[in-house]
């Protein structure tokens, strides 16, 4: 499958990145929300397929020795096609010199620890919907 992939927020549609990380049943907020947060990122990377945008993800970065991963997403019907794994490596490209952490929905695990990552023994959160973050398997 031919991809385009784009590093910058130019042009993106807003609405769909709010819908997909819905329809992947992932933490989703209104399109302005989202779009605030991927221009104030340190990495972006948007994946589209015939000029529809299919996935993306994004890092927050001081850009000196720490960094998160957010919002990695492939619409269901290009899963399992190699995508993610191209998401990922652009985005670790961008920050590896650093320190690396991110949260995977439960029982997606496996697809980061292809890329490396283990499970951290002192993780903590704070989230903002916490009894919602309990129940989906986020929390203890």
């Amino acid at each position: 499958m031919e991809v385009d992939i784009k590093k910058d927020c130019e042009g993106v549609n807003w609405t769909t990145v709010s819908e997909t990380l819905k329809l992947v049943g992932m933490g989703y907020y209104g399109p302005d929300l989202h779009k605030k947060a991927f221009e104030a990122s340190h990495t972006t990377v948007f994946v589209y397929h015939e000029g529809k945008l299919i996935g993306f993800g994004r890092a927050i970065s001081d850009g000196a020795y720490q960094a998160a991963i957010y919002d990695c997403a492939v619409l269901p019907e290009f899963q399992g096609k190699g995508l993610g794994k191209v998401i990922m490596k652009n985005i670790l490209s961008s920050v590896s010199h650093c320190n690396i952490i991110l949260y995977a929905s439960p029982g997606k695990e496996g697809f980061y620890q292809t890329h490396g990552f283990r499970k951290m023994k002192t993780g903590m959160a704070h989230f903002m919907k916490e009894k919602a973050m309990k129940e989906r398997g986020f929390t203890e």
